[in-house]
């Protein structure tokens, strides 16, 4: 049968080799990164029974450089976390991190579009930040191990603590376990220099720009703007001419707030109320100064308060 090619012998495969990796050598140069779903509070929080754990750890000290809980893993929460993270130390050098699709675009067409990017790929790359993917676990062995650490000593200090929610729990982590656990388990580096970038301040002004969801939209022929089931009037005057058509950026804000970016300025803008009447006559433009073109009555800059955005 083996001959006649009917039936092929079964062949034992070969575990996967992972060879040890050095440490890197500064502080900052590499971060490792993840998130752990589990019951952080045995059972004691009804309302959130699992909660993610994001957490990162220096590759060259073996530092926990920021840990918070959230409630998942998703574009929110880690924009906090690396908002806060960059606030703090600065940009590091490179991130370790796995293939979750916060992170990483993994559909077929992907590998073929280097265009396509997640808004955590796209946020890295205005910061001049790296990213690394790993291919395995092991392959971010650090950050996989301190997972494990964690849920033995972290869950039974918090037992102790009689820490139940995720507001008391983010408190101890910052202010009582991280430095004991830096103190008792981080290893000296082989260099003394801090490899984290310093944030320009052109760059620290733009954090809030740069931790948003960004989605493009086009401007409609009657100056508004359908987001999320919104419509968004743009007011008469803007910080620079606006044309029919014109693509924009909207940004939601970590805030809850809703921003329209055209190029480098923000438009004034306010949401209407439901969706507006077809409009007989437009203005070609909107532009830094009050137009000659006269709204009809019922026009929304006539109807509503244009309170900004």
């Amino acid at each position: 049968m083996i001959r006649a090619g009917i039936w092929k012998a079964k062949q034992k495969r070969r575990k996967e080799y992972h060879c040890w990796r050095e440490r890197r050598a500064g502080y900052g140069e590499l971060e490792q990164f993840d998130g752990s779903y589990h019951d952080w509070f045995e059972g004691r929080n009804s309302a959130f029974p699992e909660v993610c754990l994001l957490a990162s750890i220096d590759d060259a000290t073996g530092k926990i450089t920021h840990a918070v809980f959230e409630q998942n893993e998703g574009v929110e929460g880690v924009f906090r976390f690396w908002m806060r993270y960059v606030e703090t130390h600065g940009i590091p050098g490179a991130v370790y991190l796995d293939k979750f699709s916060t992170y990483k675009i993994n559909h077929p067409g992907a590998v073929h579009n280097y265009e396509l990017m997640t808004q955590f790929q796209r946020a890295a790359k205005e910061l001049d930040m790296g990213i690394i993917t790993a291919h395995s676990p092991e392959a971010k062995g650090r950050v996989e191990r301190l997972f494990g650490t964690l849920q033995d000593r972290l869950i039974k200090e918090m037992r102790l603590a009689g820490i139940s929610t995720m507001e008391d729990a983010n408190i101890f982590l910052t202010d009582i376990f991280i430095p004991w656990f830096n103190h008792r388990f981080a290893v000296e580096a082989r260099s003394s220099a801090d490899i984290h970038r310093i944030v320009p301040d052109v760059i620290h002004k733009q954090l809030a720009s740069i931790f948003s969801k960004q989605s493009m939209r086009s401007i409609n022929n009657d100056f508004t703007i359908r987001f999320k089931n919104m419509y968004y009037q743009l007011k008469e005057v803007q910080p620079t001419t606006v044309y029919k058509s014109d693509k924009v950026i909207m940004e939601e804000h970590l805030d809850g707030t809703v921003h329209i970016k055209y190029k480098k300025e923000y438009l004034e803008a306010f949401v209407l109320p439901q969706r507006p009447k077809k409009q007989k006559k437009q203005p070609l433009m909107l532009t830094t100064h009050k137009l000659n073109w006269k709204p009809p009555a019922d026009h929304p800059w006539r109807q509503y308060i244009t309170s900004s955005l």
